[in-house]
C-alpha cells in the first residue's frame, strides 16, 4: 500500500481527532494550491515538459521553497520514468507521497516535546516581536493545563513596554501561575521564577524572551546567560527551545529560523497563523532548509487552535481534495 492509499484509508476512518482542524486551517492554501493542481490535471492529461513547468510555478507560489520544489521535481521525474507513469492523475498521488517523504527524509520524527523525567519541564520560547509569541505561550499553557499539568509562565521579556503585563493577562485568562517583573535583568527574573516553580512544584514552565533580532550579538549574549541560569536550576533544561514564526511571512520566516539557529540551540518550530495564509507550503520548505521539526502549528484564533504538529494530518489537510 502506497502512502497515498494509506492516507485515504486512515482518514476515512477519522482516526485523527484533529483532522477537521487541519482541513479548516489549511483551507486557504488548499483552495489556492490544489485547485491549481486540479486544473493542471485537466489541462494536461499526459505528463510532459509543459506540465512540469507549470507544476514548478504552482509549487513555488505555495511557498514550498525553490530548493524543495527542485528536489521534488527531480524525484517525480525519476518515478515517472521508473514506474512508466503517463497519466497526470496518477502523478497527483505520487506528489502526495513524495511531499511526505521530503518532510520525513528518513528520520525518526521528533514532533513531540521532550518532557523532563524529574522536576519541571522547561520550555524556552524565542522569536521576533509581532509573530504571535505571547499568544502562542498562552495557548500552550492552556493545552498543558487541560492535560492536568501545573503550569507556570515566566516573563523574560522584561524591557519591552507592556510585555510582562501582556503575559500576566494570558496567565490569568488561562488560569495558570505567573512570575514576572519589569525593567530588570531577564536572567534574574528567570532565576527567581524557577525558584518559585520548584516551591510550587510546577510541572511545565514556559519562559518568554525578548525578540530583538536586530541586535544578534546582544540577543546571543542574553540567551546564553538565560540558558546558563536555567541549566543551573533544572538539570538538562531548557528541555525545549521553540522558535515562533508567522507562517504568513513565508521566506522571511525561513531567514528568521536560520538567524536564530546561529545564536541559540533551537529544538523545534511553532508556525502561527497558518489558517490566514495561502502559503501553507512553508512547513515543507522550512523543514528542508533549516532541518528543524515543526512541533506546533496555529490553525485559528481560539485557544484550542494551537495543535501538535502531525505530518500525516498536514499532508491530508493540504491534499484531501485530490484523495
Amino acid at each position: 500500500m502506497g502512502l497515498f492509499d494509506k492516507f485515504k484509508k486512515v482518514f476515512k476512518k477519522e482516526e485523527k481527532e484533529d483532522i477537521q482542524s487541519y482541513e479548516k486551517g489549511l483551507s486557504k492554501t488548499r483552495d489556492e494550491f490544489v485547485s491549481k493542481l486540479s486544473l493542471l490535471g485537466i489541462k494536461y492529461t499526459k505528463v510532459n515538459e509543459e506540465y512540469y513547468e507549470e507544476l514548478e510555478r504552482i509549487l513555488i507560489e505555495a511557498d514550498i521553497g525553490v530548493k524543495t520544489v527542485y528536489d521534488l521535481l527531480d524525484k517525480l521525474r525519476k518515478r515517472v520514468k521508473e514506474e512508466n507513469i503517463t497519466n497526470t492523475k496518477e502523478l497527483g498521488e505520487v506528489i502526495v507521497d513524495e511531499m511526505f517523504l521530503i518532510y520525513v527524509n528518513g528520520e525518526s520524527l521528533t514532533d513531540k516535546i521532550a518532557m523532563a523525567e524529574n522536576g519541571p519541564t522547561v520550555i524556552l520560547m524565542v522569536g521576533v516581536n509581532g509573530v504571535g509569541k505571547t499568544t502562542t505561550i498562552g495557548k500552550l499553557a492552556y493545552k498543558y493545563k487541560n492535560e492536568g499539568k501545573k503550569v507556570l509562565l515566566i516573563a523574560g521579556d522584561t524591557f519591552r513596554a507592556g510585555a510582562v503585563e501582556q503575559l500576566e493577562v494570558w496567565a490569568d485568562r488561562v488560569g495558570v501561575d505567573f512570575y514576572g517583573k519589569e525593567n530588570i535583568d531577564p536572567a534574574g527574573v528567570i532565576y527567581d521564577g524557577l525558584l518559585k516553580a520548584k516551591e510550587m512544584e510546577s510541572e511545565i514552565v514556559i519562559i518568554d524572551t525578548a525578540g530583538r533580532l536586530q541586535n544578534k550579538v546582544g540577543l546571543m549574549a542574553e540567551l546564553e546567560k538565560v540558558n546558563k541560569v536555567i541549566g543551573k536550576h533544572v538539570e538538562g533544561a531548557p528541555h525545549e527551545t521553540l522558535l515562533v514564526i508567522d507562517a504568513a511571512t513565508g521566506q522571511n520566516g525561513i531567514s528568521q529560523a536560520e538567524s536564530f539557529k546561529e545564536i541559540t540551540n533551537i529544538t523545534g518550530l511553532v508556525l502561527t497563523k497558518l489558517d490566514g495564509t495561502a502559503k501553507g507550503g512553508i512547513v515543507l520548505a522550512i523543514k528542508e532548509k533549516v532541518g528543524l521539526p515543526v512541533k506546533f502549528i496555529g490553525l485559528g484564533e481560539q485557544m484550542e487552535d494551537l495543535k501538535s504538529f502531525d505530518i500525516e494530518s498536514y499532508i491530508y489537510g493540504l491534499f484531501k481534495d485530490l484523495m
